[in-house]
């Protein structure tokens, strides 16, 4: 973190501050050399971590102390308060760590401690081989928690797109928008995979699984072996049969490939249409509409979003979009598209100098079911996020795995999916815990920040806690009078306590 001339708020842990400051519970914010710093009070004494997620950057001082650890307030990312390790993502690299000295009634803290740890040990019948197909956020997650582990065998990382593993959730946000350079997008550099021992190989095509000889092969005829296998093959992108969707200028948004097309046929453009208004769907229109572009969003139903956030936040997210120019055409169904305009059922037509399509996705099954794994709206995988194969395991979008409640669930999320990568990898070295994580996602719009916990399929009541015009609310989803869900505005760390009381 760069410094500035304005220190971190709170006191300057170096000079010293009295023990009976920092809180039984909870943390005290202050700062050393110009960069924040937490102390917590732990059974095994006091403990002294940065004070900045390493994720997006967000004050943990905001966020969450649950049982020696602390939660990020904008992205949910969980660290240990005494190592600093990055437990949960969306983070992956650990918090600093400072040497604290306690002298009478007052504690120092001297400097960050650089000492090495030890590596984590794994059991010797562990497997040597692990071959991931996908390179998206759980295969990318698992490869990073498989060498934290301290698994020292081989790790090879098959993806089919052409880029090194992005953070998929910028696409749709401020890459698009233009406000964030590409250089931001990749989650690492090119040299990472090499220096962590994971053989990346990209624009690889899998063609099957031959689970007898414990190989998966690509298209191109070259085979991989195995002891433990991750299918990480997410889910792509619905096509429609309208006329005219198979034109150059429309697209879907998945990839990074997806987003600079977008952003090529942009340029010069004057307007662009949407079909959909899922989540992904009205980021990227606000992003358009930053850029400038005359935008339209057409979909079926009559209040955006109602199914998942109910009709209120639905209206509201509406109204967003509206006061920012995006005309919406709802309760409308497109039947062509002439590369010029968008027809509508009404015989409407709306200008389109390009068309974005968010029909939703389907989940990639179909190298599982080849391969003899159990399949039904994705790959079937028990609690430990195995699959109906043993040594065969199975994350992010495509996986459909047990809940709490015994209901079976795929969640299409990022922080979801980089979760079950880390318990993949940690139930492939013999771990054997359950995924008990409770969803989360966020959406950015405009200058908007909603972020939701839960899963709150199927809720039958809605409750809005605070004033929508204000941004300043909680709403809580419920079912059957069970609280499944919950989505705020302008109170992360209320949101964050729920995550917390949903996972029990």
């Amino acid at each position: 973190m760069a410094h500035s001339d304005t220190p971190p708020p709170g006191p300057d842990f170096s000079q010293g501050v009295p023990l009976s400051s920092i809180p039984a519970e909870g943390v005290l914010a202050g700062h050393v050399d110009g960069e924040p710093v937490l102390l917590a009070r732990l059974d095994d004494g006091i403990h002294a971590v940065g004070g900045s997620c390493t994720h997006y950057g967000a004050p943990l001082s905001e966020g969450l102390v649950v049982d020696g650890e602390v939660r990020c307030p904008w992205h949910h990312a969980c660290f240990s308060l005494r190592t600093g390790v990055a437990l949960r993502a969306p983070a992956f690299a650990p918090l600093a760590t400072w040497r604290t000295d306690i002298v009478g009634d007052r504690v120092f803290v001297r400097g960050q401690d650089d000492a090495p740890r030890p590596a984590p040990k794994v059991p010797e019948d562990a497997p040597r081989r692990i071959v991931i197909v996908g390179g998206g956020a759980a295969g990318y997650a698992a490869a990073i928690r498989l060498r934290e582990l301290g698994h020292d065998g081989s790790i090879t990382l098959l993806s089919a797109d052409a880029a090194a593993p992005v953070d998929r959730p910028n696409l749709s946000k401020d890459y698009l928008a233009g406000t964030a350079q590409e250089d931001w997008v990749p989650l690492q550099g090119d040299d990472f995979y090499a220096k962590h021992g994971i053989d990346l190989h990209l624009g690889c095509d899998v063609a099957a699984i031959d689970t007898g000889a414990h190989e998966v092969v690509a298209a191109g005829g070259e085979r991989f072996g195995y002891d433990a296998l991750l299918l990480a093959t997410g889910a792509e992108p619905r096509t429609l049969p309208t006329p005219g969707f198979d034109r150059p200028n429309v697209f879907s948004l998945r990839t990074l490939a997806d987003a600079r097309a977008i952003i090529a046929a942009a340029e010069g453009a004057g307007s662009v249409a949407f079909i959909g208004a899922g989540f992904i769907g009205l980021e990227a229109a606000a992003a358009l509409r930053t850029r400038g572009l005359a935008v339209h969003v057409v979909a079926p139903e009559a209040i955006p979003m109602e199914r998942v956030l109910g009709p209120e936040l639905g209206a509201f997210l509406t109204e967003l979009h509206r006061a920012h120019g995006v005309a919406f055409h709802l309760g409308a169904k497109a039947t062509g598209f002439d590369g010029k305009a968008l027809t509508l059922e009404d015989g409407t037509r709306v200008p389109a100098d390009l068309l974005v399509v968010g029909a939703g996705v389907t989940p990639r099954t179909a190298l599982a079911a080849a391969a003899g794994m159990e399949v039904d709206n994705g790959i079937l995988v028990d609690a430990q996020l195995q699959a109906s194969l043993p040594g065969h395991y199975a994350a992010g979008d495509v996986a459909r795995y047990p809940q709490r409640d015994g209901e079976r669930a795929r969640v299409e999320h990022w922080v979801h999916a980089q979760r079950q990568g880390q318990l993949a990898a940690a139930n492939m070295l013999g771990a054997a815990d359950a995924f008990l994580d409770v969803p989360f996602f966020w959406t950015h719009q405009y200058d908007l920040e909603l972020r939701f916990t839960g899963n709150a399929q199927g809720w039958d009541d809605v409750r809005i806690d605070g004033d929508l015009a204000a941004r300043d609310f909680t709403a809580r989803y419920l079912r059957g009078g069970r609280l499944v869900a919950a989505a705020s505005v302008g109170r992360d760390l209320e949101n964050l306590r729920i995550e917390a009381q949903l996972r029990g």
